[in-house]
């Protein structure tokens, strides 16, 4: 008697110690927590020093974390907002939802950072990605690409980053000429996805000729398969960059443990992660450097609107887009 009595007060004692340990919820897309992705890396590593249980939830792609956002409110669980890019950070800043960071940041962002609510993580150019044995000679430019025969895939803006981030580098890259380039872009489209990760299995089922993603996709087939099959296709027109940042609801439960996390996020722990599992560059370079291939496919010119620039532009930009493809 006297041992079932002990064994269910050390039951009851563990249960309440569990009990007491704090969650950190972070919210992010679906490919971040993925078992290739760095979420269950980076939950391990921090979970060692901040005496929590760090929770990632996956909610689709980029632009649909926004959305998830808005409509949760300040009723949301979420405490960390991981995966938005600067095309973004103006209408997620306008929802008064998120808090002050208060961290210094210090990257090596080829552009200048500042943004008191938000804080990058990785970055990345755009690319129409290909395979060089099927397409050795990719085109060089939009208006090249869309004269040509060759099937693309893309993903919807509405709810995908890369979306987003593919009527940004247009409309920078052509301004008001830019309806006359998704015109004739629009018969190469073979399917809209809603996110990269469903875009991106179908190029490799062959389904298209060339699939919208990064400049360092090439670098994951080369470093983790071993395939050098892959390339990414560089546009004379410049490549539009995209920029990863996470924020913490001023909503948040835990508000101590966030800014915990956003500040390892800058550290060599967190960022050794990012090229080799989400296959970004780092916003602060690992003491170890860049594995190599990272620099395959480097653009001559880099493209980037504001946040503001970016905010302005996104409505404008939709509706041409939508407009044309629904011929």
């Amino acid at each position: 008697m006297k041992t079932h009595l002990l064994t269910a007060g050390l039951l009851t004692v563990a249960s309440q110690a569990l009990a007491e340990t704090p969650v950190l919820t972070v919210l992010t897309y679906d490919s971040f927590v993925s078992e290739w992705g760095p979420g269950p890396a980076i939950e391990t590593a921090f979970e060692e020093s901040c005496a929590c249980d760090l929770k990632f939830v996956g909610a689709g792609d980029g632009a649909a974390l926004l959305a998830r956002v808005r409509l949760e409110g300040a009723a949301s669980e979420t405490d960390v907002v991981l995966g938005l890019d600067t095309s973004l950070t103006a209408a997620a800043t306008a929802t008064g939802l998120f808090a002050p960071h208060g961290i210094q940041t210090r990257t090596d962002l080829p552009v200048d950072f500042d943004d008191p609510l938000f804080l990058p993580y990785d970055w990345g150019w755009f690319a129409f990605v290909h395979d060089k044995t099927k397409l050795p000679e990719p085109p060089t430019s939009f208006e090249a690409l869309a004269v040509s025969d060759y099937r693309i895939i893309i993903q919807d803006p509405r709810s995908s980053t890369p979306g987003l981030g593919l009527l940004l580098w247009v409309k920078t890259a052509y301004g008001e000429r830019a309806p006359e380039i998704w015109e004739t872009l629009s018969d190469n489209i073979v399917t809209v996805t809603p996110g990269w990760s469903e875009a991106y299995g179908l190029f490799l089922e062959g389904e298209a000729d060339l699939v919208l993603s990064y400049t360092t996709s090439p670098a994951y087939h080369l470093i983790a398969e071993g395939d050098d099959s892959k390339g990414a296709a560089l546009f004379d027109e410049g490549h539009y960059m995209q920029v990863e940042v996470a924020g913490k609801l001023a909503a948040s439960d835990q508000p101590v443990l966030a800014d915990q996390f956003l500040a390892f996020m800058l550290t060599d722990a967190f960022q050794a992660m990012i090229p080799t599992t989400n296959w970004m560059y780092p916003a602060v370079t690992p003491a170890e450097g860049l594995p190599g291939g990272f620099d395959a496919f480097r653009p001559a010119k880099s493209l980037l609107m504001t946040p503001q620039e970016a905010e302005a532009a996104r409505d404008p930009a939709l509706t041409e887009w939508q407009t044309v493809l629904a011929r």
